[in-house]
């Protein structure tokens, strides 16, 4: 049997999922209507020059009694080759505006839910309740956009036969993608057909050297200390916006 993890199965239960639908539903669309979920207690915030830039720095957040904290250093990232574009998350997208195309080479902006991690190590230091799975030749993650599995996890119980499953293959002998966690962008069960695949945070390439094709990547060691800081009960979220737009949205969407 070929078991498909959906969306809602390995990232958060559906009942969360159904909530952040009706705050899109319910929104307007003015991407000034939106706020951070209520129950979200951790955030990470990347921040760009601007809508070209290829680099960001990121900052972790805890919200405590008083409000959100950060939580250690600032680190560096990088992004997109091309820089940033509007993607498709919790956040109603403004009207007019680029939003992600598969293979347009920029991370999407906006604000996400964090998902599972995946890498090649039978097992790494997380939290009990984050999903974590170790990639095997059977693991695949599809980037066609023609396929019915596009931006879908599955795990076969045979070795890659056709073509399409060789070619979505997670483990590909590259060492940036150990370790990964799952960016929620265009996420099941409301993925749309070219709007972006496969968004995670990895580790970066020639030391932060090169730049993505839409991922947000980081050293090492930065992305295990981050990913053994999430903690999915607290319902970690990732803000990537440009400077100028995190400024304009921080009052009204209740960012860190």
């Amino acid at each position: 049997m070929i078991e498909i993890l959906r969306f809602s199965r390995i990232f958060f239960p559906m009942k969360r999922f159904l909530l952040s639908l009706s705050v899109l539903l319910l929104a307007s669309t003015s991407a000034g209507a939106f706020e951070l979920p209520a129950d979200s207690k951790q955030c990470l915030v990347g921040i760009a020059d601007n809508w070209n830039s290829s680099y960001a720095t990121l900052i972790w957040y805890e919200k405590e009694p008083a409000g959100w904290k950060q939580k250690g250093a600032s680190w560096k990232a990088r992004l997109g080759k091309n820089g940033l574009v509007w993607g498709k998350g919790l956040n109603p997208v403004p009207q007019g505006v680029r939003t992600k195309k598969e293979g347009d080479r920029r991370a999407p902006a906006g604000v996400f839910d964090l998902g599972g991690a995946w890498g090649y190590a039978p097992s790494i230091k997380k939290s009990p309740n984050l999903s974590y799975v170790q990639v095997t030749s059977r693991s695949l993650w599809y980037e066609d956009v023609n396929s019915p599995y596009y931006n879908q996890y599955r795990q076969i119980e045979h070795e890659p036969r056709t073509t399409a499953e060789k070619k979505a293959q997670m483990k590909q002998g590259d060492y940036a993608h150990s370790l990964k966690l799952f960016i929620a962008h265009n996420a099941y069960p409301r993925i749309t057909p070219g709007a972006g695949s496969s968004i995670f945070f990895h580790i970066w390439r020639n030391g932060g050297g090169s730049a993505t094709f839409g991922c947000t990547t980081m050293s090492e060691g930065n992305l295990k200390n981050f990913i053994a800081s999430v903690e999915p009960a607290k319902r970690p979220v990732y803000v990537l916006l440009p400077k100028a737009e995190y400024d304009q949205y921080r009052g009204p969407w209740k960012l860190p």
